[in-house]
């Protein structure tokens, strides 16, 4: 067995069995997925600005802390847990997009003569993570498995194969929906 198909298994039975408020199994859980969940949110963070205020480490802490607080979940397997980090990772993104973008509608509302100004950089993509959320949505609620393509791809970085291995699916069928779900998001944007 290769070492990604053992640690996979690993985490796996972890989550499986795993009470998360338990300090000890939440610690090991930690040691086992935080490279991957780290290696995820290194790609994530290499097209934000680079003034944003989160760091890698950061959206991953912040990530794992949101998934383990929820003692409601049943995890039923690594695919499901990096399926919610991806999520996670996701929903922390957007929320800082829109925390920004309140506060420059804010300061462009008291200030008028800011309104003139050129967009600065984090505000355009902070604009275009927005779109793209109110797209993925969308493309959710008429496929589900095209829309957990393009969280795991583009918002946890993972590969091809990582993807085909957290959704149980083969590699050519990450391929096929990743490029139709590109296609169907470029086309809403």
């Amino acid at each position: 067995m290769n070492e990604l198909n053992k640690s996979a298994n690993e985490i796996t039975a972890l989550l499986v069995r795993a009470d998360l408020s338990d300090e000890q199994r939440n610690n090991q859980l930690m040691s086992l997925v935080y490279t991957e969940l780290r290696n995820m949110a290194d790609l994530k963070m290499r097209y934000e600005s680079s003034n944003h205020t989160l760091t890698p480490t950061a959206l991953v802490h912040e990530a794992y802390l949101r998934l383990v607080k929820k003692s409601d979940i049943q995890w039923q397997s690594r695919k499901y847990f990096f399926a919610a980090a991806a999520q996670a990772m996701r929903r922390i993104l957007i929320d800082s997009a829109r925390i920004k973008m309140s506060k420059k509608r804010g300061e462009r509302a008291i200030h008028s003569q800011n309104i003139e100004q050129l967009p600065q950089p984090d505000d355009e993509f902070n604009s275009n993570i927005l779109d793209l959320d109110i797209a993925l949505s969308q493309l959710e609620s008429i496929d589900e498995k095209r829309a957990n393509v393009v969280k795991l791809r583009y918002f946890s970085g993972l590969t091809v194969d990582e993807t085909a291995l957290a959704m149980d699916i083969s590699p050519r069928s990450v391929n096929r929906l990743w490029t139709s779900a590109r296609a169907w998001l470029i086309a809403k944007l």
